[in-house]
């Protein structure tokens, strides 16, 4: 039955939406970049206790373990269709990834553009090899201030108008440090540029984050696990189909959801929500998009429909234009 229901899940066409670049890569590869740029290359048992942590403090950690050494244009490309290919062999059609722009200029970087143009050769280099499309969503890092968030989001916009891969910008990092309200000017006036609006919210604290990111225009919401607490919250989620990007192993190894049984996946699409699932940083996580379809049926009792019902959702609250959202809602009904 297992072996069965990874084949269905596979065979569906869906959507990763809620994944950041930096966090596909592995241990393997993190060797290959540390042999690029390391005096004293990493060796295998070193890059894997890089992504051991106990909390969402250590997850951050070693996540700028891992960015710093990513350096070069070659570097981003290499990662890039690493990803890609990772996401094919999982039936996804399409993703919408964050990339760490913010983080890149923390390390130093004065312009992104040339390691842009790696993770787009990457990108057309895939979609030839494997069908598949992707977007990305440039991430500014909340901690680092409204001033830093500002450098991500006009490059996003300017970049855009020579890159059509480019479709929208979120706000990533410590919430408790950087509250959605702080950029609320910098959401309008990305909007008004033509880009999609995401936030992460109610991962680390209260529904407070989840309403703070729908006052500034968020179309889709990184996490939201906090949301179960506030009942009107769940309401308004409801009634405005606002899509969920949830994330279920990621909230258990962070440290946001104690317990498994404890998370609100399974409530929330009772509820009538948007849900989607996805993977967040799959190899920090020791899971992938395939995995957390299987996690979906095994611990809250999703059917096949219901996993075909999320794939949809995935479909539909992607950035994709109508005509192919619909020709891949019909592969859906096709591949059951």
């Amino acid at each position: 039955m297992v072996t069965g229901l990874k084949d269905f899940v596979c065979r569906i066409p869906k959507a990763e939406l809620h994944l950041h670049l930096e966090g596909t890569i592995t241990p393997e590869t993190l060797i290959v970049l540390s042999q690029r740029h390391d005096a004293e290359p990493l060796t295998l048992a070193q890059a894997q206790a890089l992504y051991a942590y106990t909390d969402f403090t250590g997850f951050l950690m070693a996540f700028k373990a891992v960015t710093e050494r990513l350096r070069t244009a070659d570097d981003y490309e290499l990662i890039t269709y690493r990803m890609l290919e990772a996401l094919a062999a999982q039936g996804v059609v399409h993703a919408e990834a964050y990339v760490a722009v913010g983080v890149v200029y923390y390390w130093g970087h004065s312009e992104f553009e040339p390691l842009f143009a790696g993770m787009e050769r990457a990108r057309v280099r895939a979609e030839k090899d494997f069908g598949i499309t992707l977007y990305w969503i440039f991430d500014a890092v909340r901690h680092f201030g409204v001033e830093a968030a500002a450098r991500v989001f006009r490059k996003a916009a300017e970049m855009k108008r020579e890159h059509a891969s480019i479709v929208g910008i979120g706000i990533g990092g410590d919430e408790r440090k950087g509250p959605a309200e702080m950029f609320g000017d910098l959401y309008r006036e990305a909007r008004e540029a033509g880009l999609r609006l995401t936030v992460h919210a109610g991962e680390a604290v209260g529904p407070e984050s989840i309403w703070g990111a729908l006052n500034i225009g968020a179309e889709r919401l990184g996490h939201a696990l906090t949301a179960i607490h506030d009942p009107e919250l769940l309401h308004v989620l409801a009634e405005r189909q606002i899509p969920l990007e949830i994330c279920i192993t990621s909230n258990l190894k962070t440290g946001c959801c104690t317990k498994l049984e404890d998370h609100p996946v399974r409530q929330y699409f009772d509820a009538g929500l948007m849900v989607t699932l996805n993977s967040d940083d799959p190899t920090m996580f020791g899971s992938d998009l395939e995995g957390e379809y299987l996690l979906a049926h095994s611990e809250f009792g999703f059917t096949e429909e219901h996993l075909r019902e999320l794939a949809a959702n995935s479909i539909e609250a992607s950035f994709l234009p109508p005509e192919r959202k619909i020709a891949l809602l019909h592969q859906i009904e096709r591949s059951v």
